[in-house]
């Protein structure tokens, strides 16, 4: 049987992190919607010109040139037996392009899994991050961090903190992320889809024992 799986998870709840488990466990393509996009541009296809046009103007990539780039990348033989789809779809409208797409293709979504964490701890997780401003390493003020505070122990070079980490940005992406979201939780809750992972005041690996028991439960 396929596994087709969506994942959901507002910023910091550790999709990247659970993603490349999923992907390891159960050998799936990691189909992320920012990785295909720059593909298909740096390859020059028709789809990739056109999503270049609008990423240069600093605009959003229309729907229709997202789901023809992702048609696409599903069609491809490593995506034959499943896929782990990462920042796809965001939307309602999107999530109904996809169900029609793989219904053309006598195929359906399998999972979605939904990774929670109390909006505190996002925020907590997301404002605490710090970047070397050399070598690019990463840090955490609270979980993470250096020898010495704000300089890099690799390096020597000054930490700064992301303009989007700043606690106000993330309690803002954190909003819209929800108004986005919830709705196509709902979406996905109707059809059975959905299964909630609670990711809050744990390690990786103990969130993993339930990704991993949600995937297995209904494959």
């Amino acid at each position: 049987m396929e596994l087709n799986v969506v994942l959901l998870g507002a910023p910091g709840a550790g999709k990247g992190t659970q993603a490349e488990r999923i992907v390891a466990a159960f050998g799936l393509p990691h189909i992320s919607t920012g990785e295909i996009l720059r593909a298909a541009v740096a390859a020059g296809t028709q789809l990739g010109k056109e999503a270049q046009q609008f990423m240069q103007a600093g605009k959003l990539v229309p729907d229709d040139v997202v789901v023809g780039i992702i048609r696409e990348r599903l069609a491809e033989p490593d995506a034959a037996a499943g896929f782990l789809l990462d920042g796809f779809p965001r939307t309602i409208q999107q999530a109904e392009a996809l169900d029609a797409m793989l219904a053309a293709a006598g195929r359906s979504l399998t999972h979605v899994v939904v990774l929670e964490v109390p909006p505190e701890e996002l925020v907590e997780r997301l404002s605490g991050r710090r970047m070397c401003s050399k070598c690019g390493k990463g840090y955490h003020v609270k979980f993470d961090p250096p020898a010495k505070e704000g300089v890099c122990d690799a390096c020597g070079a000054e930490l700064y903190q992301r303009a989007d980490d700043n606690e106000q940005t993330v309690r803002n992406r954190l909003v819209v992320y929800g108004e986005q979201t919830q709705p196509l939780v709902d979406y996905y809750a109707t059809k059975g889809l959905v299964n909630t992972v609670h990711g809050g005041g744990r390690m990786p690996n103990e969130v993993w024992v339930d990704v991993k028991l949600a995937l297995s439960a209904m494959a």
